[in-house]
């Protein structure tokens, strides 16, 4: 594969990697990144390192360029990281919090040899309370990491140690955001916010430490920034840990074209934490003919989508840059798209902010995981038995790669965390359950789960193929065939994916191999395909079709169908 850099890791500043406060829908006023140079070793076993083979750049995975180390992490090894952070001397009454952004796959930690504890799921952020081993000034940290990757039933999304075609190079190990907050010994947790728009009211959970007597203010709206200071137009009292209300006066409600942020002040005894959240509502109604659609702030809304799977050349999951993150929001925004789809993948809590802030609805996919994908089905036939609407239930449970009770339970443990991880983003719309059939299994039942979890967004149970009947969407996928559809009566019509059509632009390809959904020789031709397609996929609005997912953001690897290449210095698509 060639080495294919984007000008964000080109200029990436070693010293200060990542350097932006990670969590923006729970900010304090400091925290120590953890982020940069750290040592590593891969090792045959979990025995505790006398020494080290060298130094990785975090939160770049070591299969990343970025990392330094450019070398895969294999199923039946270890990795060891280990670094040392300097703590300040009075530190009584304070508690002292540990905070991953994502490890994949499993992983235990230690801080100055004592163990603080293990976590499994290599797309879910966690935390750990660490004061009971640290002291003022220097303390050692060690991450012990194992990843199976596809050998095993866990959530892996696009990866594959093999990679090739629709599938991505595997990385491991910590990629997100390390880092550290003081805080006072009770303090807040969480954040729950649940915009109760007809109502002009915002329904608020925090949990913390103890149930503890607390402050909200609430400030004036704006568009494109969280935290401006501005005029402060209510104030709450109430409990952590309890459901309370708060009203909002004027109300500005949240939409791609005008998205109204609230910037909101807790204040729990000595801790204070900013926030914000949004006034905005997504409800299934049927129009003057009584076709469902998908409506926004109860006006049917289209959403013109584009599939985001989120890889780098230079950092694979790991965005090089903040920067990077919103040019690519920041691009589809400009080329007429108002949703994307999050595919297979969690990404970090900043790229969500900004689809909140610059006005982006995202459909957030589950990762998918399960056995060994069996593609002669769940491509390959799959795609036959859809061109001739063939339905098939979801209990063949080895041909969908889901034999595995532990597997399932897992399944159904990180659906719900996902949900209550990203669950006070204004931006996310719609969770999107499985993804043509891969690792589905018991869908009526996950999409239950869902709607417990979640009331007040929109389920997609399966996307492509393998629809049983349930969720708000008739989810269809195509990309080989003439564009046909009947709405149905109960559930809005979508096309969550189409397009894919593959142009080569030499210089900015990581690989000489391709692959894609129909070759374009030319700029010219591509545009001409691309626009093509839309408008036959648009015509079919009139007839009940409420959005459509084009694939895809960017060129990735061998598969370069993207509207950027890969490395998202040329646009493809105007």
């Amino acid at each position: 594969m060639n080495e294919l850099y984007t000008r964000w890791g080109r200029e990436l500043n070693r010293e200060a990697v990542l350097p932006e406060y990670p969590r923006p829908l729970m900010a304090r006023d400091n925290f120590m990144n953890l982020n940069g140079s750290w040592n590593y070793l891969f090792a045959d076993s979990a025995k505790t390192p006398e020494a080290y083979q060298g130094k990785i750049t975090v939160p770049f995975s070591p299969e990343a360029l970025l990392s330094g180390v450019k070398r895969q992490l294999k199923p039946e090894e270890f990795l060891w990281y280990q670094r040392s952070f300097q703590l300040p001397q009075n530190m009584e009454g304070q508690s002292v919090i540990l905070h991953f952004g994502a490890v994949d796959q499993a992983c235990q930690v230690f801080i100055n040899g004592k163990s603080m504890g293990r976590h499994t799921g290599g797309y879910l952020s966690f935390e750990m309370d660490i004061t009971r081993a640290v002291v003022s000034g220097d303390n050692e940290i060690r991450v012990l990491v194992k990843d199976l990757s596809e050998t095993s039933y866990h959530a892996r999304g696009k990866q594959r140690l093999d990679s090739g075609g629709m599938f991505y190079t595997a990385q491991s190990g910590i990629w997100q955001t390390v880092w550290l907050e003081i805080v006072p010994e009770s303090h807040l947790e969480q954040i729950l916010c649940t915009p109760q728009f007809d109502r002009n009211l915002i329904e608020l959970e925090l949990t913390a430490t103890e149930d503890l007597p607390l402050t909200v203010d609430i400030y004036e709206p704006v568009i494109g920034e969280a935290y401006a200071e501005k005029e402060i137009i209510a104030s709450v009292d109430g409990r952590s840990n309890q459901k309370f209300l708060a009203r909002i006066p004027e109300r500005k409600a949240w939409t791609p074209e005008e998205p109204y942020l609230y910037h909101m002040r807790i204040t729990m005894g000595e801790d204070q934490i900013e926030s914000y959240f949004a006034m905005r509502i997504f409800t299934l109604e049927k129009d003057e003919n009584q076709i469902p659609r998908l409506c926004l702030n109860h006006k049917p809304y289209f959403q013109k989508g584009v599939l985001d799977q989120g890889y780098w050349p230079d950092g694979l999951y790991t965005a090089p840059s903040d920067e990077a993150l919103i040019f690519d929001i920041q691009k589809m925004k400009e080329l007429g798209f108002n949703m994307m789809r999050k595919h297979a993948k969690l990404e970090c809590d900043r790229w969500y902010y900004h689809c909140d802030r610059l006005g982006m609805i995202v459909w957030q996919d589950m990762v998918n995981g399960g056995d060994q994908y069996k593609h002669w089905y769940v491509t390959y036939m799959a795609t036959l038995l859809s061109k001739n609407k063939i339905k098939v239930k979801d209990s063949y449970t080895k041909l969908l790669s889901r034999e595995e009770k532990s597997g399932r339970l897992e399944f159904v443990v990180e659906m719900k965390e996902t949900i209550r991880q990203l669950y006070s983003h204004p931006c996310i719309a719609a969770w999107v359950i499985f993804n043509e059939g891969w690792g589905q299994f018991q869908t009526k039942e996950m999409t239950e789960i869902v709607r417990k979890a979640d009331k007040t967004r929109w389920i997609d149970q399966a996307s492509g193929w393998f629809d049983q009947g349930g969720g708000d969407m008739q989810s269809l996928h195509n990309y080989f065939f003439k564009f046909e559809m009947k709405a149905e009566t109960e559930r809005a019509t979508v096309l969550s994916e189409f397009g894919g059509y593959t142009h080569a632009v030499a210089g900015h390809m990581a690989c000489e191999k391709t692959y894609g959904y129909g070759t374009e020789k030319t700029i010219e031709s591509l545009n001409a395909t691309y626009q093509a397609r839309q408008n036959e996929v648009e015509a079919a609005i009139s007839r009940g079709l409420c959005a459509t997912v084009y694939t895809q953001v960017s060129d990735i690897e061998e598969e370069i169908n993207g509207i950027f290449t890969y490395d998202r210095e040329v646009q493809k698509i105007q």
